[in-house]
């Protein structure tokens, strides 16, 4: 009598879950090659609407406004410039490069918070050796001027901590004064967002992974789904495998919980990803409902006071006057964006 219900192995779903990712990784190589030329003809455009990142910050899903403070918002609206996601792997060797791995760019222009005309976070997309994978960066110094620095010392914590493990050899580092340090100073803001700007000392929403070590588990996940299409070699590799990495995965454990202790901010990795993946894709549209909500924002937030209404403000908004600068239609291209609002 045949089996009505044939047994399918962990092993069957690991190599199906295998050609999803390759999938997956393929569309975005593709994505990326054939969208650039509509990126570039974007940029020509919005280079001329001073405002326009700046708008598109204003309009940013909960996701990312939640790490915007006031004082972030103020340095946004009045001196963000513009901002760049490139998919650096793919710059490199656009056939095998992952396209996970991102850098984003901003560029201000002069003001009285730092001397950095631009900042640049870049995120690795790599693979530790008890298989996790996500995104790990290392800190960027932001330069701040005396008395200006929104992230409260922070961002510069993060980059001497990382310099110090760089130097010393070991970057799961725990008995350097840095560490200490840094530990104490977050203690003392008890995990609370104090700026966007702590975002540029993120290093890993669990530990960093080395290019090196990333590198050897690439290697080992290769072996182990190479083997998954030869049942043969399966028990044999997996045995082989796991009796390697089982020591490795003990001291995961402990470094993964432990070094978020020292993480200026745990969610770094989600707001690279929301940048990359929603705001810089979708920016034309969170411009256009900057400029739709421009008149309307106002009312949502504040009581109703029909006597203070201030004549003309029901014209309407001529998008094409901000790109073409002709026409007589209402604009806030050489007002700036509004103000960020207090959440209620």
């Amino acid at each position: 009598m045949a089996d009505d219900n044939p047994t399918i192995s962990y092993e069957d779903l690991a190599s199906i879950e295998d050609d999803f990712e390759e999938v997956d990784t393929e569309i975005m190589r593709k994505q990326y090659e054939i969208s650039q030329p509509a990126y570039e003809k974007r940029a020509q455009a919005v280079a001329k609407i001073p405002t326009f990142w700046p708008l598109v910050f204003e309009q940013a899903p909960p996701e990312i406004d939640q790490y915007i403070q006031p004082a972030d918002s103020q340095i946004i609206n009045e001196h963000l410039e513009s901002i760049e996601v490139n998919r650096i792997e793919l710059d490199e060797d656009s056939s095998s490069g992952n396209p996970r791995s991102i850098r984003i760019t901003f560029d201000f222009k002069p003001n009285e918070y730092f001397s950095d005309k631009s900042l640049s976070k870049t995120f690795w997309y790599r693979r530790a050796a008890d298989g996790w994978t996500g995104l790990v960066s290392e800190p960027v110094k932001v330069h701040w001027k005396k008395g200006k620095d929104t992230t409260e010392g922070l961002n510069d914590g993060a980059h001497a901590l990382f310099a110090a493990r760089k130097k010393v050899g070991d970057m799961a580092g725990k008995g350097l004064p840095e560490y200490t340090a840094l530990a104490k100073k977050l203690e003392h803001w008890n995990g609370s967002n104090t700026s966007f700007f702590t975002w540029f000392g993120f290093v890993s929403g669990r530990r960093y992974v080395s290019a090196e070590e990333s590198k050897q588990a690439t290697e080992h996940y290769q072996r182990k789904k190479s083997a998954r299409k030869d049942d043969e070699q399966i028990a044999e590799t997996d045995a082989k495998d796991d009796d390697d990495n089982d020591d490795d995965d003990d001291d995961d454990d402990a470094e993964d919980q432990d070094d978020q202790v020292v993480e200026v901010h745990e969610a770094g990795e989600d707001l690279a990803v929301g940048i990359a993946e929603d705001i810089w894709p979708n920016a034309i549209k969170y411009f256009t409902q900057a400029q739709e909500m421009g008149d309307m924002s106002d009312p949502e937030f504040e009581e109703d006071d029909e006597d203070d209404e201030e004549e003309g403000d029901d014209e309407p908004i001529d998008i094409r006057r901000l790109v073409q600068d002709t026409g007589n239609g209402r604009s806030r291209a050489s007002d700036g964006p509004p103000a960020k609002r207090v959440k209620r």
